[in-house]
Parts: structure tokens; C-alpha cells; sequence
């Protein structure tokens, strides 16, 4: 087969096949032609999607109607003005985005400079069809109509609208992160749904476009080395998120999403984070154009760094610097109010007697939604003999007598609790040694598998809030939790769409107990959202009911009744896949009574 020059509009379609990914892809390269041509305010219009129609209107500098013509042929730029392609200093440099755009959609470039005339060319499919004169402001207005719809083996590859139109939406918020001295408008379908305004500090432009929860638990990182700046915000440990798209990452100003620098992020919060937890970071690298090459990607998402160990490790050693000089700090600490409902819980005197030993019934315990009762025989009790000044003081503590070992010690390999240990620890004696449970990761693995159970068609019982509690979310999220609603109310979740940016939360997992409402509905917006490409719905809910589980199970640091670590004990024997956490870690241990012995020298 003999070697041919491709025709000039096949190349386009070949082009457009790098640059033009989806309708998102679109959308960043006609917003960075925007921002570079110096525009102070870019407004972006979004139909279904994107895919049907795009339009970015900008008052930068515009162009003549000769510039329009040669901006429609490839490799043609004003962003080069010599051959140094390693000191560009713009968003773009290629000379492809418009030509690519225009071989695979409807193009509608309209144009205008100071003190000139505006001018139109449309584009369809890489044939120019029309073109005159244009009534518009100083700047350039750019109109993307149904792209691919002459390529449907490009078409069918894209998604629904809205998946679609929460890429554009990402597209457009990363951009306006990096530019907080440009002001960004957003419509989709004719509704508004991002405004802000220009000449916004940094730390603003980022809580306005992430949660404005961000401003009072993150850190400001401001970190110098030779020709290198590092700058931005950070957030503490204690806020973090179930994915890591909260994580905004940029080289001289460009958004990137580089293996180095993830990487360096991970290792800065390594030992601070579970590994499911991620941050919310903006980080802003400043380096040399000469120590940087960003064409090395078609769509330039990632560069490559000279020195690629001074740049990491920069990264996590300010990182890790900033963190530890606020390492006394947690997430925003509660209102005064909420802090005066907290309040000693009463404790009833015991009967005053002239036995210093004491007899009466335990109650039932109520653990993971179920009372368990206690057993049959009473249980002997020491009671200390009350003073007269006693009664001022609060009850510290009491002691109680150990209970004997279960009968049938092979059903009961976790024996019986006899302590707790720094509020975290169970310790129970079991016939052949010792064993230690770790209560949260324990109780985490039982309220997982009865979700399971919820999600196998056994629904699981629900509590319904005495005031339903709105949550706000973005509208991609609040998209995916209703498409999941179904689903959700199986495991006990009921929420419904309150407005475009929020839902309300009527009923929780009654197993959960009283929980952060706000905080549970954020973390499955995420798990839906983190694994939407490459998993189903039903994969996804596992994922789900994990995080759930995280949610209600008993805390480190909860004081225990010894019936409730009986109960937790009895239960843990009984369960699937007990013996480790959700995250696959051991959930108890066992020292055996012969190495006991061996510790005090008794063999």
C-alpha cells in the first residue's frame, strides 16, 4: 500500500480527535483563548450539556476579520511570537483548538477590536459557509453547535447531558481558580449556576468555587526556594473528602493534573490521612519557564519539571511545614450554643444500705438496634458505703465483679470483657489467652454487614428526622444522589431534590444513632461521583454503605458499659468477615495465655 498526504480536513478530524475529547475539552481550549487574549470577564453558555451547544463571549482584545481567517487554519497563533516554545508564557500555543473544533461541529466565531468594525465567519463541519459584518461589543464571541453530530462513532462514545455538563462545569471552575483577577459566569440551559466577580484574593476566588466551609479549616502555604514559589490553601486533616476531585492543582497558572504532583500531595498527608480520605487542596506552583515543559500532553494537563525531587520535595516539606505549625488545630470548632448543650449526664444515687454488698437486675442493653438482654442469673455488685460529703461530688466510678466465663467457651471464642482501655480498646478474657478489640473498627465491620443485608432486600429500618435538614451540595452531586434515591431509601437513606443545588434529608439508618446529617449525604455524593465511570450503580452503593458504616459505628474514645462490650463481643461472633474492618485492618487480637505466662517468667 502506497503512502498518501492526508486531505487538510481529514487531518483536522485527526486533530480534533486529541484536542477535542468531549465537549468539555472544547470548552477549556475557548476559555484559555479568552483569558489569553486579556479578557476581564468571560461568559459561558452551556445547552444539554454542552453537546448541543457551547458559546464563550469575552471582552478581551478581539480580533480583524483577517486574524479570523488565519485563526481558523491550523498551527496558527499569536501566542508565539518567536520559535521559543520553551518560555510560552499563555494557556495556549498550539494553534489547533479552533481549526479541530470547526472540522468536527458547527463554528460560529464572531469578533471585534477597539475602534474597528466586528466581523463574522461561520464554520460547519470544516467548510466555511458564511461570513460579514457583527453587531457586538469589544471581544470575541465563539458559538459550538452539535458537535460530532456529522462523526457518530465520536458521538456515541459521549456521555448523558449531565455527566457532560459537570466535566464543563470542573472545566470552568479550575479556570477561574487560576485567574481570580477574571470575572466567570456560567448558564446551562438558560439558568445561572456559577457567578464571580473579578479582582478576588485567592483564598476567596477558592472557597467561592469549592465550600465556603474552606476558609476557616484550611492553611495558607506560602513557600519559597530559589526560583520556585509554592502558594495557596490547604486544608487540615480533620477536613478531608471521599475523592480526590476536591484536589486543584496548577503550574504557572495552568490547571494540571500531573502524577508528581498528586504524588507529592499524598506523601505531604500520609501518616495525617486514611488512605479512602483526601484532601482539599489549591495549590498554585510558580517555576522558570526554562524548568518546565508543558507540551507534552495534547490536551497540556501535564508538564514535566528539570528537577522533578526539588519540586516534590518543596511540596512536602512545605506541606508537612505548614501542618505541624497548625497541628493543634481540628475542623472548625462548634458554636458556643452547641457546646452549652453538652451536659453531665445524671447519675442516680444508689440506695442507701446497710450491706456494703448488693443485689439487682441489669437492664437490657439496646446495641446495633437490637436489645440484647443480659443474663438470667443477677450479678453481684460493690457498692462503696456513702458519707456524708460524698453526695457533692459526682460519681467517678465503680467497681464490679467479675462475671465468669461463657459456658461453652468454642461458641464464645472472644470470651467476656473485663475492661476498657484508653476508650478505645476492649480487653476480654477468653479460655486460652487474651483478647483485644478494637471497638470502632469492630462495630464499623457489623453496621457494614447489616447494611449489606439492607442492600440484599432486607430493608433497613429508618429514623425519620423530627426536622428534615437541607443539605447543599453542587448540582452534579445533587443529580447523583437523586438518581440513587431508590437505592438509598434501601439502606435506610430518605432525601428528595430540594431546588438545583440541594437536598433534604427526611430519615437516616436508625442503626446509625444521632449523626452528622451534612456530613454522611456529602461523603455518598462523593463515592457516587468518585467511581461513576468504571463502576455500576450497585457497586457503587457498596462503596457507599462502607462509608455509611464509618458513620455510625462506636468512636474511639466512647466510654463503654461492660454489658455493651458483651454485646459487641456476642455480636462480632456472629457476623461474616468480623475479624477485619472495612478497611482491612484487624479488628482484634489474641494473646495467648501461654505467652502470657512466658511474659512473667512462669514457663
Amino acid at each position: 500500500m502506497s503512502i498518501r498526504r492526508l486531505p487538510e480536513k481529514l487531518v483536522n478530524r485527526i486533530a480534533a480527535g486529541e484536542v477535542v475529547e468531549r465537549p468539555a475539552a472544547a470548552l477549556k481550549e475557548l476559555v484559555e483563548n479568552a483569558i489569553d487574549a486579556g479578557a476581564t470577564r468571560i461568559s459561558v453558555r452551556i445547552a444539554e450539556g454542552g453537546i448541543s451547544r457551547l458559546e464563550v463571549e469575552d471582552d478581551g482584545c478581539g480580533m480583524t476579520a483577517s486574524d479570523m481567517a488565519l485563526a481558523l487554519e491550523r498551527h496558527a497563533t499569536s501566542k508565539l511570537p518567536d520559535d521559543a516554545i520553551e518560555d510560552v508564557t499563555t494557556l495556549g500555543f498550539r494553534g489547533e483548538a479552533l481549526p479541530s473544533i470547526a472540522s468536527v461541529a458547527r463554528l460560529t466565531l464572531e469578533s471585534r477590536v477597539a475602534g474597528g468594525d466586528g466581523w463574522k465567519r461561520v464554520v460547519d463541519n470544516g467548510a466555511v459557509v458564511a461570513e460579514g459584518p457583527a453587531a457586538l461589543a469589544k471581544g470575541t464571541r465563539v458559538v459550538v453547535e452539535d458537535l460530532f453530530a456529522r462523526v457518530p462513532a465520536r458521538r456515541k462514545f459521549l456521555r448523558s447531558g449531565r455527566s457532560e455538563y459537570a466535566a464543563c462545569l470542573d472545566v470552568v471552575k479550575r479556570l477561574a481558580m487560576a485567574r481570580p483577577d477574571v470575572g466567570f459566569t456560567v448558564e446551562h440551559d438558560g439558568r445561572r449556576v456559577l457567578d464571580v466577580q473579578g479582582g478576588q484574593d485567592q483564598i476567596a476566588r477558592v472557597a467561592a468555587l469549592t465550600q465556603r466551609e474552606l476558609v476557616a479549616n484550611s492553611i495558607g502555604v506560602d513557600v519559597d526556594r530559589g526560583d520556585v514559589h509554592l502558594g495557596g490553601v490547604i486544608s487540615l486533616p480533620t477536613y478531608n473528602r471521599g475523592i480526590a476531585d476536591h484536589q486543584y492543582l496548577f503550574v504557572n497558572g495552568r490547571p494540571v493534573k500531573d502524577r508528581l504532583l498528586v504524588g507529592a500531595l499524598r506523601g505531604a498527608y500520609a501518616d495525617l490521612l486514611a488512605r479512602d480520605r483526601h484532601p482539599v487542596v489549591a495549590l498554585f506552583l510558580d517555576v522558570p519557564t526554562s524548568e518546565v515543559d508543558v507540551n507534552v500532553h495534547p490536551a497540556k494537563t501535564e508538564v514535566r519539571f528539570r528537577d522533578p525531587q526539588l519540586v516534590r520535595g518543596m511540596i512536602v516539606g512545605g506541606l508537612r511545614r505548614a501542618l505541624d505549625e497548625h497541628g493543634f488545630r481540628s475542623v472548625q470548632r462548634p458554636a458556643e450554643a452547641a457546646l452549652a448543650a453538652w451536659q453531665q449526664e445524671p447519675v442516680a444515687p444508689e440506695p442507701a444500705t446497710g450491706f456494703l454488698f448488693g443485689r439487682r437486675t441489669e437492664p437490657a442493653v439496646h446495641l446495633f438496634g437490637t436489645d440484647i438482654a443480659p443474663a438470667a442469673d443477677d450479678v453481684a455488685r460493690v457498692y462503696d458505703r456513702l458519707v456524708p460529703f460524698a453526695s457533692a461530688a459526682p460519681l467517678a466510678g465503680r467497681a464490679e465483679v467479675a462475671e465468669a466465663l461463657p459456658p461453652q467457651a468454642e461458641e464464645h471464642p472472644l470470651g467476656i470483657a473485663r475492661g476498657q482501655i484508653a476508650k478505645t480498646y476492649i480487653v476480654a478474657e477468653a479460655e486460652d489467652g487474651l483478647v483485644i478489640v478494637d471497638q470502632h473498627a469492630a462495630h464499623e465491620r457489623l453496621v457494614l454487614e447489616q447494611l449489606r443485608r439492607g442492600m440484599g432486600g432486607q430493608r433497613v429500618p429508618s429514623q425519620g428526622l423530627l426536622l428534615p435538614e437541607v443539605v447543599e451540595l453542587d448540582e452534579p452531586a445533587c443529580d447523583r444522589l437523586e438518581a440513587a434515591a431508590a437505592q438509598l431509601a434501601a439502606l435506610g437513606v430518605e432525601l428528595e431534590r430540594f431546588g438545583p443545588a440541594a437536598v433534604m434529608v427526611r430519615a437516616t439508618p436508625a442503626m446509625l444513632g444521632a449523626i452528622d446529617c451534612r456530613k454522611l449525604v456529602t461523603d455518598i455524593a462523593d463515592d457516587l461521583a468518585g467511581y461513576d465511570a468504571a463502576l455500576g450503580l450497585n457497586e457503587k452503593l457498596e462503596l457507599v454503605a462502607a462509608t455509611m458504616a464509618c458513620h455510625g459505628s462506636v468512636r474511639a474514645g466512647r466510654t463503654l458499659s461492660v454489658p455493651e462490650m458483651n454485646a459487641l463481643l456476642r455480636q462480632m461472633e456472629v457476623t461474616p468477615h468480623s475479624g477485619q474492618c472495612n478497611h482491612g485492618r484487624p479488628t482484634w487480637v489474641k494473646l495467648a495465655m501461654d505467652d502470657v505466662e512466658k511474659l512473667f517468667g512462669r514457663k
